[in-house]
């Protein structure tokens, strides 16, 4: 590497080491979709990805209507199965089940769907990198050759250059401890992909169960992805070890404990401090990076598509800024793009699940019993309209949002995860 650290010479630079426009480290959808709409714009892109292609990843894999609408064109899902009806039970009681003649949603599996975002993105001329663990990015030193430059160092210490980079490398990012993000809300998800003979997929064809659960803001899921079942449950973090029970007691109620899981998993999302930063320098972050997921159902494949594009195209302009001022500009323009939509979305969530916390069986009620409840619910998951638009054009769903929420309630960041959630994790 140069050690002409003063340069400002971008051929000069440029001749020394390759100088990517923009590099996206990891290739879950928020980073394949960063790295497709960069390429598209005719850029130089490099996607880094620590991990061999196809890898699994803890997800209920339903893809809604705002997550359809985001994929690159000509994208053809790779569903697995097609809802058309939702079982609704408020902790194993109360089960009723609402039909739709229009198809509510898609279900995938993460494997397939995350190699395919990442084929378009290197149609559109994004190069890939498999087994490439990010160490840290550096935007200043002597890594740096310039004012325009970020340096990300991977472990074992070689170093990439680029002109932007954007983070999308999940929930415990290393680009999103450098950008600062900050988290309110930590959940603990565990799953179960369960095998199932032809007899008992066929039940479940078309159909998936929603559970309210026993703790505060937890629920439940199946979801049938042909001659396997995705089971699993989510809860704030601190409740590991109830987490863990309710997977277990929801797999036995459902009469699936005789079939043994192919896999096992868990996982912890994190969403966004409202003042949280979206950005840093040339270093942009998105997707679960960027602790950006919808705060009630933990939603997150159209947070980072959504937040991918976004990323991408806002990280084509930082690599054209020429000075720090116009960066700034940039990069405020990205964070303004992210809050105007998908913090409207995130702004009725939050409140959304406080009055879920108290009220499970209010919302239970709503859907199986109450017919603008359960059209709500339908329009939301086709994307034809969305929580924070539904909260802004139904005046009924605004005054009873506004009567149960209890208001803004400030949580504090805890500093660690809690050791019963990291042991059910693992275990």
């Amino acid at each position: 590497m140069s050690g002409e650290n003063s340069s400002a010479d971008d051929v000069r630079a440029d001749d020394v080491q390759r100088v990517w426009d923009v590099v996206v480290v990891g290739a879950g959808p928020a980073g394949a979709s960063a790295a497709y709409a960069a390429a598209v714009a005719g850029r130089r892109v490099l996607l880094l990805e620590k991990a061999e292609l196809p890898r699994y990843k803890t997800c209920g894999g339903g893809i809604i209507g705002p997550s359809r609408d985001a994929l690159p064109p000509g994208f053809e899902l790779p569903l697995k199965d097609r809802v058309h009806a939702v079982t609704f039970s408020n902790n194993g009681r109360f089960t009723r089940t609402r039909r739709s003649k229009q198809m509510m949603f898609g279900l995938i599996n993460r494997p397939e769907f995350d190699q395919q975002l990442v084929e378009h993105a290197q149609k559109a001329g994004a190069e890939l990198r498999t087994g490439a663990a990010v160490q840290r990015v550096e935007q200043h030193g002597s890594a740096v050759p310039d004012r325009r430059t970020v340096a990300v160092v991977l472990q074992g210490g070689e170093t990439l250059l680029a002109r932007a980079v954007v983070g999308a490398d999940g929930s415990a990012s290393r680009i999103g401890a450098h950008v600062g993000v900050k988290v309110d809300q930590v959940d603990l998800g565990l799953e179960a992909e369960i095998p199932v003979p032809e007899t008992v997929a066929e039940d479940w064809k078309g159909r998936v169960l929603i559970d309210w659960g026993p703790m505060p803001g937890s629920y439940g899921w199946v979801f049938p992805k042909g001659d396997t079942l995705t089971v699993g449950v989510i809860s704030a973090r601190g409740e590991g070890a109830a987490t863990k029970r309710y997977l277990e007691d929801f797999i036995a109620r459902l009469g699936l404990a005789g079939f043994e899981p192919s896999i096992s998993s868990g996982h912890l999302t994190r969403c966004r401090a409202d003042d949280s930063p979206l950005s840093r320098g040339r270093v942009l972050v998105c997707g679960d990076a960027a602790g950006l997921l919808e705060p009630w159902t933990r939603e997150g494949i159209s947070f980072a598509l959504r937040s991918g594009r976004l990323a991408g195209e806002w990280a084509v302009r930082i690599a054209e800024a020429h000075d720090a001022v116009d960066t700034r500009r940039q990069a405020l323009n990205y964070a303004f793009a992210v809050k105007a939509g998908l913090g409207v979305e995130m702004s009725v969530g939050k409140r959304m699940l406080a009055v879920f916390e108290r009220r499970p069986g209010l919302f239970h009620a709503a859907l199986t019993g109450f017919r603008p409840a359960w059209r709500a619910f339908k329009e939301i998951t086709q994307g034809r309209t969305s929580l924070g638009e539904l909260i802004r054009s139904h005046p009924l769903a605004q005054r009873a949002l506004t009567a149960f929420d209890p208001g803004p309630a400030a949580k504090e960041n805890a500093p660690a995860e809690d050791a019963a959630d990291e042991e059910a994790v693992t275990s």
